[in-house]
């Protein structure tokens, strides 16, 4: 009994961190989020723009905090649980997500599903409680703008969550404060069980259409802001899904993302380059990038420690095992196309004194995050022709979609795909979800590409008898298209259940 109430303890601590609750209905008002906590007579939790603005602050803070979860930990599920990457290191965590033999007791898969719940808690602060702030200093278009931004973030977090979990809660209101006299009530709150994939983007899509609404729009000087091209973005990933499949609003967003300004680089590398002193990165905010988070000067990116050496620090080293090492098959990828300027930038040669995946003596090391001040790119345009390009496909306009993959091939000095291919539904199916895999390598959309389209059986059951170097792989089922709900949270909340399989 005791150790019940601890778990319970320790759950109810991890929601009540932003005093969340379980909405059974997703709403389809957004006026109905506001109320306040119930802390005091008036039930208003913030009373002045400043302190509302600190939470607006926090969301961004914590984005650029997420280094850990949602992009380090993402690259493993996206690149080395597929087959762009091996896992570096040699932690069981890491190791069993390359095999697929990850289960419930996974530490990195647990940590990650209680970030994307904080982050959702950091985001339902704003939403929450944004109209009740009698501050009239806070403009009613500041109000809509915060909160905007806020269901973007919000529904980004639900959108990774349930392409890793499938059926996830969705905590979308802030609960009253727990009393003696309402525990009962508060049960199905604090230990909530998972809604359905079809009720998770149905919250989504609200939140994003929201968004979309009254987001602030583009600003090329900083494309660290949930605008509403992010929301666009979005919206064109949701609807590629199969929960709720429009390939025709995938083309109607991907357009409207092409008219809100955005184009691409000349130079691939410029992306991810640092000047010839190594001191800064040479671009932030590129015409291309819809969302990336910003380390400037003054701040840093740690995970590039991680995943290589940091080439702002002249005193960075190879001295201990990274992360997301680049697989046989992806550089033979590479090869095959004769793709040199994407394979350069995405994948640099060391000589470490270690040897685990490759010899010592020319070693591969993911290269897209190479110093502390590099961006993470979340979002770019060359993303969103290959998404608008794989639903032209999909309708059968093979010929609209050759035209984009050709817009990205011909930046990096390729050929246009030639008639055989342009001509054939099945092999620009295939065209498409290659040149995904060589623009996008390291940028965690691999996995999910997979999973998208229905080739996650066909590649990766093959893998072990084209990659010399992977770990020996178990069988990919149906079952294995979903990660597992980690054990602790199913010992803290018995209204929670497990994934097929694990």
């Amino acid at each position: 009994m005791k150790n019940k109430i601890k778990l319970s303890l320790l759950l109810g601590m991890v929601l009540l961190m932003g005093s969340c609750s379980l909405n059974y209905d997703p709403i389809s008002n957004e006026s109905e989020l506001n109320f306040g906590n119930e802390e005091g007579e008036s039930g208003i939790k913030y009373k002045t723009k400043a302190e509302m603005q600190q939470q607006y602050d926090n969301i961004y803070k914590s984005i650029q905090d997420a280094q850990e979860s949602w992009y380090m930990d993402m690259l493993v599920f996206s690149e080395t649980h597929a087959d762009n990457a091996y896992s570096g290191a040699t932690d069981a965590e890491l190791v069993s997500l390359e095999s697929n033999k990850q289960d419930a007791t996974n530490k990195n898969i647990e940590r990650d599903w209680i970030s994307y719940l904080g982050y959702v808690v950091a985001a339902n602060r704003i939403i929450c409680n944004v109209d009740s702030v009698p501050d009239v200093t806070l403009t009613d278009a500041e109000r809509k703008q915060w909160k905007a931004e806020a269901c973007i973030w919000r529904a980004w977090v639900l959108f990774d969550m349930t392409r890793l979990w499938g059926e996830v809660p969705v905590v979308i209101k802030e609960t009253p404060n727990l009393t003696a006299g309402n525990v009962k009530e508060m049960y199905p709150i604090l230990f909530p069980s998972r809604n359905t994939v079809e009720e998770v983007y149905k919250q989504i899509l609200s939140d994003l259409q929201y968004g979309l609404q009254y987001a602030p729009k583009m600003d090329a000087a900083n494309k660290f802001k949930l605008t509403q091209s992010v929301a666009k973005t979005l919206l064109a990933k949701v609807y590629a899904e199969a929960p709720v499949r429009d390939y025709s609003k995938v083309i109607e967003y991907c357009e409207s993302i092409k008219k809100d300004g955005f184009s691409l680089v000349n130079n691939y590398s410029d992306l991810f380059s640092v000047n010839d002193s190594k001191t800064d990165v040479n671009y932030r905010n590129t015409s291309e990038s819809i969302f990336e988070v910003v380390y400037p000067l003054g701040s840093g990116n740690w995970v590039t420690w991680m995943l290589g050496i940091d080439l702002c620090d002249p005193s960075s080293t190879y001295n201990w095992a990274k992360w997301i090492t680049p697989s046989r098959d992806l550089i033979q990828a590479y090869q095959k196309e004769g793709d040199d300027i994407r394979m350069n930038e995405a994948i640099v040669w060391g000589q470490p004194s270690w040897s685990i995946h490759y010899p010592s003596d020319h070693y591969p090391f993911m290269y897209k995050t190479r110093s502390r001040y590099n961006s993470t790119i979340k979002f770019r345009l060359a993303d969103i022709l290959l998404l608008e390009a794989e639903a032209y496909v999909a309708q059968g306009n093979l010929s609209e979609a050759a035209n984009l993959v050709d817009q990205v091939r011909v930046r990096v000095k390729l050929g246009k795909l030639d008639a055989t291919t342009k001509a054939s539904k099945e092999k620009m199916e295939d065209a498409v979800l290659n040149e995904r895999r060589l623009e996008l390598a390291f940028e965690g959309q691999r996995w999910f590409d997979l999973v998208r389209t229905g080739k996650v059986s066909s590649i990766m059951n093959t893998l072990n008898s084209r990659d010399s170097g992977r770990k020996k792989m178990a069988t990919f089922t149906e079952n294995s298209l979903l990660m597992p709900v980690p054990q602790t949270q199913l010992d803290s909340n018995v209204n929670l259940t497990q994934n097929k399989g694990y």
